[in-house]
Parts: C-alpha cells; sequence; structure tokens
C-alpha cells in the first residue's frame, strides 16, 4: 500500500503531531513525487498551496517524518540530499542517474552476509546499512545518443 498524504497525516496525528496546514502542504508534495526531493523542492512545491511556509518547517516535517520511518533519504552524486517516501517493499536500496536523478528502488540486498561477517571479524556491531548505486538511466542514454 502507497503512502498517500492523508494515511501519512492519519499517522502524524495518532503520533501526536499536529497537521498545520504548512506540514500537509509538505505531506501533498513528498507523496506525490516518484523522485526524491530535496528541500529546497519541497519548499517550491509546497509553497503553491502555503506560500507562507518557511525552510524550518520543512526541516522539522522530514526530520519528523525520518524518525517515524516515512522517508527515507536519498544522496545524489552531487552531494545534495533528497527524500522520498518509504516504499512498502520493506528494507530496500537506490539506483541514482546521475543524469535526471531519477531514482529507482532496489530490494535485493547482498550485505546482510557482509554485515554478519563484520561483526565476527571486528566485533562491531553494526545497526544498518545504506546502498545507492550510480549510473545513467536508459532515458538519459538514449537522450544523449549512447
Amino acid at each position: 500500500m502507497r503512502l498517500t498524504a492523508n494515511r501519512i497525516a492519519s499517522i502524524l496525528r495518532r503520533k501526536g503531531y499536529r497537521l498545520t496546514p504548512q506540514r500537509y502542504a509538505i505531506l501533498k508534495a513528498i507523496a506525490a513525487s516518484e523522485e526524491h526531493l530535496t528541500p529546497d523542492d519541497l519548499l517550491e512545491k509546497a509553497r503553491v498551496a502555503t506560500p507562507q511556509i518557511g525552510r524550518i518547517t520543512i526541516y522539522r516535517t522530514l526530520d519528523i517524518l525520518g524518525q517515524l520511518g516515512l522517508v527515507c533519504r536519498v544522496h545524489a552524486p552531487d552531494g545534495c540530499r533528497g527524500y522520498m517516501m518509504t516504499r512498502p517493499t520493506g528494507h530496500h536500496h537506490h539506483l541514482v542517474c546521475t543524469g535526471c536523478g531519477r531514482t529507482l528502488d532496489f530490494s535485493d540486498c547482498p550485505l546482510e552476509e557482509l554485515e554478519k561477517r563484520l561483526e565476527q571479524d571486528t566485533g562491531f556491531i553494526t545497526t544498518g546499512h545504506l546502498l545507492e548505486v550510480y549510473g545513467t538511466c536508459a532515458d538519459c542514454r538514449a537522450a544523449a545518443g549512447s
């Protein structure tokens, strides 16, 4: 089941968070996107519905959504951080196009065995991992003629 702005709003209310018009505009913007959005992207999209929204509201809302596991961070090759709604696939990683920024999820995770081996070899207790693979999507390659 895909997360919608209304579903996220319901979760926030159940967890005791207020649902301001500004926060709801952020939820609508991020839930409607198939791509990762930077905080600046979210600010621009949310300002269409609520022009008075501020940058700090974007960051605070992203922080809350992250703590609740409702958004995941995507690190773009240019160093910017983007956010997208958590997909119902559970544990997953990202393919990120260096041309257009398109992000695709994949769930085949080769790192669980590596984590176990690292724990045995080092005594380090792992709590998770993040894998992002960068490349060029088929559309960008086609547009470039390659």
